[in-house]
């Protein structure tokens, strides 16, 4: 992601996003202090939560800014869409509690963190529920935090109340979108179209559309601009989330921050393994039953469900997918730079996002 894109220099955006972020969380630091010494590690694991993302969400964010016509660099829309990453951080926290995950970018997810507070200071009770409850508090905390960031951004009070309408629609999508894919890995359907649902609420609307429409509507943009921003962000955020569940089965530790195949010890019900149930035979169907939700699934039953997403053909085909809803939303840029102020470095700039959104190994 990073490197220039249409002009735009996105290493310096995500540094700018970085310094906004953590001058906010150093003033709500010094807002705490008054509860006592002890919330320090409320704030602290709040630095730890928002560090070492992509920031693409406020990349489209300042993508759809610069569609509309504006500068880029102006401060008031960094802060904005660094706001998305608090947004991004909370959501993670009560992800990674409600998943049971261990790792997230490779460190200890919030709740074991906590939980090795709890062992480590030698206090009463038990570590595990501590370690649950203070990373529910820090979840909601990072969410309220997000829209605070979103209200003293700098813009005034009449586009805060637009833009916040917008906000609003996307905290209520990713939270629907999660209670989506909790039912899905409850029921253990092989549902496609259950599994495209959470796509498009868990994390297409929510990670590009959306951005992209906050920005937009920053900059006072027409209802023909936030179509055509539609038009591109709904197949790119599709095409981005398959491409996080392809990574969540084949990817990389060392660069996913996450143990292999965690998807499937968590029994995420992706279009990946919806397509291929579809395809496998009685034996295959047999392994995805008895593997996928397995949270002691070890080396040789992952190879196995690796070798049959290979051999049905289903990863092949969601490649495909990816690749075929990449087109779809960059040919949909010809509306976006004819409707827009930002012309064609908009467009080679929401292109470029795309290809980094897509082609990325973690």
């Amino acid at each position: 992601m990073h490197g220039p894109a249409g002009g735009i220099d996105v290493a310096a955006l995500v540094d700018q996003v970085d310094d906004r972020l953590a001058d906010f969380l150093a003033a709500r630091r010094t807002m705490l202090d008054a509860v006592g010494p002890e919330v320090a590690a409320l704030v602290d694991e709040a630095g730890v939560a928002v560090s070492g993302g992509k920031r693409l969400r406020p990349a489209f964010c300042v993508a759809g800014w610069h569609a509309a016509g504006g500068d880029p660099y102006d401060e008031r829309a960094i802060r904005a869409a660094a706001a998305l990453e608090l947004l991004q951080a909370g959501a993670l926290v009560h992800d990674d509690l409600m998943d049971g995950s261990d790792i997230r970018r490779g460190r200890p997810s919030a709740h074991r963190a906590f939980e090795r507070r709890h062992v480590d200071a030698g206090w009463r009770g038990d570590a595990g529920r501590f370690g649950q409850g203070a990373a529910l508090l820090l979840g909601d905390l990072l969410l309220t935090w997000s829209h605070e960031l979103l209200r003293v951004s700098g813009f005034d009070p009449a586009t805060i109340h637009r833009a916040a309408q917008v906000f609003d629609a996307c905290t209520s999508e990713v939270t629907a979108g999660q209670y989506l894919d909790l039912v899905g890995q409850s029921s253990g359907a092989a549902d496609e179209a259950l599994a495209l649902r959470v796509v498009r609420f868990k994390s297409a609307s929510y990670t590009v559309v959306r951005p992209l429409h906050l920005g937009a509507t920053l900059a006072g943009a027409d209802q023909d601009l936030l179509d055509a921003l539609t038009a591109y962000g709904e197949p790119v955020g599709a095409a981005f989330q398959l491409r996080d569940d392809v990574l969540g089965v084949f990817g990389d530790p060392a660069q996913t921050g996450k143990p292999a195949g965690d998807d499937l010890r968590e029994g995420k019900r992706t279009v990946l393994l919806a397509r291929t149930a579809a395809r496998a035979g009685a034996d295959g169907r047999s392994l995805l039953r008895s593997a996928v939700g397995d949270p002691d699934l070890g080396p040789a039953d992952l190879r196995r469900l690796r070798e049959l997403i290979v051999a049905t053909g289903a990863l092949a085909s969601v490649e495909q997918t990816i690749a075929e809803l990449e087109e779809l939303g960059t040919s949909a840029l010809d509306g976006v730079d004819a409707t827009s102020d930002g012309g064609a470095g908009a467009r080679d700039w929401l292109a470029t996002l795309a290809s980094a959104a897509l082609r990325r190994t973690r």
